[in-house]
């Protein structure tokens, strides 16, 4: 006969324990629907291991299922009301916590056997009764009971732990792991230009609270085992269950502190504080660590090393040292959320003159293909633990003269769009493609964040033209060559080289005409005309040059007598000549001089119809030049002069022409030279030689 059966057959006083007992503990009805099954597991083994309790806590659900099936078929519709919510109580209370239920099931067996036991004693006789009344019998009943349950107390906590620590595995290994790892991508984009990336502040109060979590759930443990040195007793789970838990506990804490060490601002000189990762050799550099593990016990009290290629093979010979101060102490910083970091300012690399004899093979890889890492160490020592902390910086590129950092930034440029892995040190040995979508959409980027504009659709459009050589270019690829390598056809230089001398161009020279919007830069001569055709006359655009470097140019529309639609375009303007003279003050003050030697302004209207003056008359750094009869000397015995910017242009020409360079020249004298000398010797008079290519 089953025990259950057994004690369905006790006299009513006894079954009104049993009735107590399993009130409190456990559902009598699934006690008595599958009582054959769970007599038959061992719940007492399974109150000491999680996996066996797991499998026991389904297996009872799957059992309820199957009462409840059988019930369904009996249309008992009040017990299938109550076994579903049965149901969903022991999910909701043992859920994640499966030794729990073991431990129930397990002390309520024990009790029926208890209360079987004391039925079964033998009658007791007079005197035996006398000495036993029915108050002592009920404080005996309430002994035993509130001792099960301090027992039951004790086996939920240490329940409850395996609980914490499965849970915290969870968080850490899955949903805060992987929110490290987007903000490290996030950070990588911001490198290149992208949007600004934040969260670092959250993760670290993550982190934080993790910790502060973990070191007292250590501490709890510990205090476990002292109490089970003083006290233990047969099937103690304290013993078996303590050392497996703390040793959980402990490798969670090295983990978490391992991914709590991050570069929190990448390598970078102050000189130039929009290409980070490129490192002049014996230039200072600056770079932040930080600890997203904030605890007072800490300040000042980790010590943090720079070395640099300390575990690394890069594709190159070179080696380099880190001169200036590579030990700083991490502190917390006064701020309003306050972190745990250390700034170097003083280091510099320098390069190790390697021996003769060895020099492999030098010379395979460009320079500026040459990756390199930074390494951080640093050793926390903190409640009896000692933890070694390693990171490493994004990979950097090493140059010696800043006339490598166009190439080198090409080369951070493109590794960071490529690949998220932080230490891929031979990824120019066989760099991957990039989509052309994601490489305009980074290109935009370069220049909102050097020039203060990005660029719209219409100029990337232009630029994946230049790259393709097609109009579309969503699921195109482009290689590093075709980027960085292989010239454009039918020039002497690469696309990217053209780009970077159009953003220099722009940062020293056009910056606040670029940032209003007004040079639209990026337009191939054929969408030129077909722009400007049906515009006034004296409309004109300002583009960027796509036959020479760093140079912008101005094309304007006209009509001659017959009505013929004209396109005129000058010679593009660099660096060079824009040094003598703001390009407003040119647009402003140019001059073509026609057939009836008069001079005249044609640039009326920035494309599409905005007048002239509106547009850059904020940008003139000087008053318009007059031309007037010789004036008296100044103040030096100087005759003022200006720089007049002049162009001849022939009324039967339709074709481009190049405009004459700046020329120092009073208005008097440009006065007398029109009076007296024909368009066409003026034109000669002014090719001097302070005229520039």
């Amino acid at each position: 006969m089953s025990q259950w059966n057994q004690v369905q057959q006790l006299e009513i006083k006894f079954l009104e324990q049993v009735d107590q007992f399993y009130d409190d503990n456990f559902p009598m009805e699934i006690r008595h629907l599958l009582a054959q099954w769970i007599e038959n597991q061992d719940w007492e083994a399974a109150s000491n291991n999680e996996t066996m309790a797991t499998i026991l806590l389904q297996n009872l659900l799957i059992q309820l299922d199957e009462q409840l099936g059988r019930v369904s078929k009996e249309k008992n519709l009040l017990l299938i009301h109550n076994l579903k919510r049965i149901r969903k109580v022991l999910q909701g209370k043992f859920h994640g916590n499966p030794m729990h239920v073991a431990v129930v099931i397990s002390n309520c067996l024990r009790e029926e056997r208890r209360i079987l036991a004391a039925a079964n004693m033998p009658v007791q006789g007079p005197l035996e009764k006398s000495l036993q009344s029915s108050s002592v019998s009920e404080r005996q009943r309430n002994v035993e009971h509130k001792v099960a349950a301090i027992k039951n107390s004790v086996q939920e906590a240490l329940s409850k732990m395996t609980q914490i620590v499965n849970e915290t595995d969870l968080l850490m290994n899955s949903m805060l792991v992987e929110e490290l790892q987007d903000w490290k991508r996030r950070q990588q984009i911001a490198c290149i230009g992208g949007p600004l990336h934040n969260g670092l502040d959250q993760l670290q109060n993550c982190f934080t609270l993790l910790a502060e979590s973990l070191f007292q759930l250590r501490r709890q443990l510990e205090k476990l085992e002292e109490q089970s040195t003083k006290m233990t007793y047969e099937g103690d789970p304290i013993p078996l269950q303590r050392a497996h838990l703390l040793e959980r506990v402990t490798f969670l804490i090295y983990n978490l502190f391992k991914n709590s060490f991050v570069v929190e601002r990448q390598p970078c000189m102050p000189t130039h504080p929009q290409r980070p990762m490129v490192l002049k050799t014996l230039i200072q550099f600056t770079v932040k660590l930080r600890l997203l593990i904030k605890l007072p016990e800490l300040n000042y009290q980790v010590k943090v090393k720079a070395s640099i290629d300390k575990n690394a093979s890069t594709l190159s010979n070179r080696r380099f040292v880190l001169c200036g101060t590579h030990v700083k102490a991490m502190s917390i910083e006064e701020s309003s959320n306050g972190s745990l970091s250390v700034e170097f300012r003083h280091l510099q690399p320098k390069e190790m003159k390697s021996s003769a004899g060895n020099k492999g093979n030098e010379g395979c890889h460009m320079v500026t293909e040459e990756l390199h890492s930074i390494t951080f160490e640093t050793q926390i020592c903190l409640y009896g633990l000692t933890i070694d902390l390693e990171t490493c910086s994004l990979p950097v590129v090493m140059i010696s003269n800043v006339s490598q950092l166009p190439n080198a930034w090409a080369s951070i440029i493109w590794y960071n769009v490529s690949t998220s892995d932080s230490q891929n040190l031979i990824f120019f040995n066989n760099p991957p493609s990039a989509t052309l979508s994601q490489l305009l959409e980074v290109m935009s980027w370069q220049f909102s964040s050097y020039v203060g504009r990005g660029l719209n659709s219409d100029q990337l459009n232009m630029l994946a033209e230049k790259l393709t050589v097609q109009s579309s270019y969503n699921d195109g690829h482009l290689t590093w060559a075709k980027f960085c390598k292989e010239h454009l056809p039918g020039k002497s230089f690469t696309f990217w080289t053209w780009l970077e001398a159009i953003l220099d161009l722009i940062k020293k020279h056009i910056l606040p005409l670029w940032i209003d919007g007004y040079i639209m830069g990026f337009v191939s001569k054929e969408k030129e005309r077909l722009l400007l055709k049906d515009k006034m006359p004296g409309t004109f655009l300002l583009r960027f040059s796509e036959s020479h470097l760093g140079g912008i140019t101005f094309t304007w529309v006209d009509h001659s007598e017959n009505g013929e639609v004209r396109f005129h375009s000058v010679e593009p303007y660099n660096k060079g000549r824009l040094s003598a003279l703001p390009f407003a003050d040119i647009l402003r003050d140019y001059k073509v001089i026609m057939a009836e030697n008069i001079p005249e302004n044609p640039l009326k209207y920035l494309y599409p119809d905005i007048p002239k003056d509106k547009a850059f008359g904020k940008h003139y750094s000087s008053q318009p030049c007059e031309v007037s009869r010789p004036t008296e000397k100044g103040d030096k015995g100087y005759v003022p002069s200006v720089f007049i910017p002049i162009s001849t242009i022939r009324s039967d020409s339709t074709e481009p022409h190049s405009p004459s360079d700046l020329l120092p020249m009073s208005p008097s004298v440009y006065a007398v030279l029109r009076e007296n000398l024909s368009p066409t010797t003026i034109e000669t008079a002014m090719k001097s030689p302070y005229s520039a290519e």
